[in-house]
């Protein structure tokens, strides 16, 4: 037998081992604990969602699941732990906006947003809520524009760090209405949030599991959401678009991401068993009750979501607001 046959016997039949592997693989996992990156602290809406779907993913995988909550530098730390994982299914981690604005906010990131990432789901949308202290001599999202224009510079938004949530809307908001408005960060939401019941800061576009007993309270005013309809948890509240900025949208989507190499196998059994976790009831129902939006996408839908996340940011995010 001559040589080339030889080798293109033996490559085919390393090709064959190796989905024969891939396969066993596959049906065996996971035989060990599986570890969920949280790049954020304790507390925050993307940990608190994460939380939910935890015990019903260890019940499905018949592994435990372990949150491991990796905050820093805008979620560039966990992110970089993920992008160095070894591609087994044993880690894995609940991305949010941050993952589509770190590109335009940073230009050089210790790894490849669109290549060193495989996407398993688009988990969920979770609409932000747009507060100010009630001190404030406003009472809808119209009064807030002509009250900054007539005091360019002069009033501050919190949020929670550059490239968070309430940072991107804060900063689309600004972008759609002309106003001039000072950015305070802090460490996290709750702190942000704080500034706005402490009179600190005079606006903050927040999420509403940590809000909503604040407005209900009176501790603080919710103008308008910040996505495309109204919640029932707030019904009198508007949306930010039928109050006065039409198209204004900005939700905290949060999606799930392997390493970059993970074998479609994994990816879709991680697929399927996340999916049927946001179907039952338990789940369903903790999740509405934290305003979000259940979405159970594709993998490439997420793929083609952080793409169209990367453009839009790219485009409201200004040379001044790169943080390097």
């Amino acid at each position: 037998m001559k040589l080339s046959a030889c080798l293109e016997m033996a490559g085919m039949a390393a090709m064959l081992a190796a989905a024969v592997a891939n396969a066993v693989f596959a049906q065996t996992y996971p035989y060990r604990p599986v570890r969920f990156i949280v790049p954020y602290a304790a507390g925050g809406a993307t940990d608190i969602l994460t939380r939910v779907i935890e015990p019903g993913l260890s019940e499905r995988l018949g592994q435990r699941v372990v949150v491991d909550n990796r905050p820093g530098a805008g979620a560039i730390v966990g992110t970089s732990l993920l992008a160095k994982a070894t591609p087994d299914g044993y880690t894995i981690m609940m991305a949010e906006i941050a993952q589509g604005a770190n590109p335009a906010l940073h230009s050089k990131l210790p790894y490849n947003t669109l290549k060193d990432f495989a996407s398993v789901t688009l988990v969920a949308l979770m609409p932000t809520v747009l507060v100010v202290p009630p001190s404030l001599a406003v009472t809808s999202v119209g009064e807030l524009i002509a009250l900054a224009k007539s005091r360019p510079g002069q009033l501050n938004y919190s949020s929670s760090g550059y490239g968070s949530a309430n940072f991107l809307a804060a900063e689309l908001f600004k972008s759609a209405t002309g106003i001039k408005v000072v950015h305070i960060p802090y460490q996290g939401g709750s702190q942000a949030l704080a500034a706005i019941l402490g009179n600190q800061a005079q606006m903050l576009f927040t999420t509403l599991p940590p809000s909503i007993p604040h407005i209900k309270a009176g501790r603080v005013r919710a103008l308008a959401l910040g996505g495309r309809t109204r919640t029932p948890l707030l019904p009198d509240v508007p949306t930010v678009a039928e109050s006065a900025v039409p198209d204004f949208q900005v939700y905290l989507w949060l999606g799930v991401l392997a390493p970059a190499g993970t074998s479609r196998q994994i990816i879709t059994r991680l697929n399927s068993e996340i999916k049927t976790v946001l179907t039952l009831p338990r789940v369903r129902e903790r999740i509405a009750g934290l305003g979000a939006e259940i979405v159970g996408s594709t993998p490439q839908q997420l793929t083609d979501h952080i793409k169209s996340e990367i453009a839009r940011w790219t485009k409201v995010i200004t040379p001044d607001l790169r943080v390097d």
